[in-house]
């Protein structure tokens, strides 16, 4: 049975990589194929409950779109200033309490299993700080540039930017402790993922179907043509 996990939708940036589609939206409401990303994104996290969506660039225009069609799904806003992933989760800890989360990237597309179950199977806390959910770079639809780490037989991540490498998701299961014992406000997950990986705790598993990054503009299109494929 797939755990009820909370859930923590990282939706502040400023999505300046799409130009003009976000001069007057935040980036997860830009729509593919005739969903909002947020929409995606709140799918993704499957039975995650609660489900949280931070907000800054637009905050009010991303609230408002949750109150709607979102009722259940609670909102923490970052005003006035942006707090980065690691500090977004920080601040939302009240909310998503103290047992492992799981936290999703707003700008990307899935086709395939619920990405919470996939990472649910594979989670196993007595080893794990964070367990990422990846693709090789050659099933990165809409990927620019390389990947991001190289992975060990027994599932282990180290850094790795080759063009063979594998591409996190933006999906993963983590242990909220380090989180918690920052006493800085504004950090990045990438400093929580040196510390697992130098504890040999940093981990990786596949995700078996089709997965688009939509992080520009013509990600948007690349992921409407994947998401056609299984129509």
């Amino acid at each position: 049975m797939t755990a009820r996990r909370a859930a923590m939708v990282l939706a502040a940036g400023f999505g300046t990589r799409m130009g003009a589609l976000t001069r007057d939206r935040p980036k997860p409401l830009i729509e593919v194929a005739g969903r909002p990303l947020i929409a995606h994104a709140i799918a993704a996290a499957g039975t995650g409950d609660p489900i949280v969506v931070n907000g800054h660039y637009r905050a009010d225009a991303l609230r408002d779109h949750l109150d709607r069609h979102h009722p259940g799904v609670r909102f923490s806003l970052e005003q006035p200033r942006i707090l980065d992933s690691g500090g977004a989760v920080k601040q939302a800890l009240p909310l998503l309490g103290r047992d492992p989360i799981l936290t999703l990237n707003a700008d990307a597309v899935w086709r395939g299993p619920v990405p919470h179950e996939v990472l649910d199977a594979a989670w196993r806390p007595e080893r794990m700080a964070a367990l990422l959910l990846l693709v090789p770079r050659d099933r990165a639809t809409g990927r620019i540039g390389g990947g991001d780490f190289a992975m060990t037989p027994d599932h282990r991540l180290t850094w790795d930017r080759g063009t063979t490498s594998w591409v996190y998701t933006g999906a993963q299961i983590l242990d909220t402790r380090a989180i918690a014992a920052r006493p800085d406000r504004v950090f990045s997950l990438r400093d929580i993922w040196q510390h697992a990986m130098g504890e040999g705790q940093l981990y990786g598993c596949v995700y078996p179907g089709a997965w688009a990054d939509v992080g520009h503009p013509e990600g948007i299109v690349e992921a409407e043509a994947m998401l056609n494929e299984a129509a």
